[in-house]
């Protein structure tokens, strides 16, 4: 299995505008609070690369006195991290051996990261482990084997194939975390729609997702060159896309 380069990424990572615009607050997290009043609570976003995700909820959740901690493995991803969140502790590291204490943490998020883990099960294994009892692992990913038609497989397809070798199916993550003792719930939101390639051209010129760093520069080149010759035939052209989001939410017997 390929591995992206975040030390390359990281550069550009905070460059895609839809990471920003999409980022709301995490009502899983939040319903976790509000069903397990504590006078204080250790979080830690697993993977956290440049602290988007981990910024917005520790600002949207200010009011709590929660603790918020960011591992990862990319030392220029965590940089960028610190310089962006204010009160968080971050380590370096990988999730199959996470330098914490056992029973560490009432939460641990994982967001778009899982399938960048060389070794998933041991990544479980350490999740359940630093996990207090009755804590939650919330991850959020995306279901390729429900997205076929999603555009960047259009224009690009071996990354398809990279994704098969990185991403696990849903019964497939339902079936390692129920063996791990946790209480599994997977929900999937599918949606189809008609896409404008001209919102998307940045994104890939970008090179920022993931799977686009492991294809070759050659095929890389060709897609982009297959974009921009759609967009000079047509430029408001659009292509049928799907997208299917996966959150698993996990709690620790």
């Amino acid at each position: 299995m390929k591995v992206t380069d975040y030390s390359k990424v990281a550069k550009v990572y905070d460059n895609n505008s839809y990471r920003s615009k999409e980022m709301k607050l995490d009502t899983d997290l939040e319903a976790y609070i509000q069903n397990n009043p504590k006078t204080s609570y250790k979080f830690l976003d697993l993977a956290c690369g440049t602290g988007i995700y981990l910024n917005y909820q520790s600002i949207s959740l200010k009011e709590f006195n929660i603790n918020w901690h960011g591992l990862d493995a990319s030392q220029a991803m965590l940089n960028k991290a610190k310089d962006k969140v204010e009160g968080a502790a971050f380590e370096k590291g990988f999730a199959e051996s996470m330098p914490y204490e056992d029973e560490n943490f009432d939460v641990i998020t994982n967001n778009y990261a899982f399938h960048h883990f060389v070794g998933k099960e041991k990544g479980l294994d350490e999740i359940h482990r630093v996990l207090k009892r009755d804590g939650v692992f919330k991850l959020h990913t995306i279901d390729i084997y429900g997205m076929k038609n999603w555009w960047v497989y259009r224009y690009f397809p071996s990354a398809l194939l990279e994704d098969y070798k990185r991403f696990w199916s849903k019964e497939v993550l339902f079936r390692e975390l129920s063996q791990r003792d946790f209480d599994v719930r997977i929900d999937c939101k599918y949606q189809m729609e008609n896409i404008k390639i001209a919102d998307y051209l940045e994104l890939v010129e970008n090179r920022d997702i993931s799977v686009l760093t492991l294809i070759d520069d050659e095929e890389y080149n060709q897609g982009l060159y297959r974009m921009k010759q759609d967009l000079k035939i047509s430029p408001d052209k659009k292509v049928t896309n799907d997208f299917s989001d996966l959150i698993c939410i996990a709690q620790k017997n």
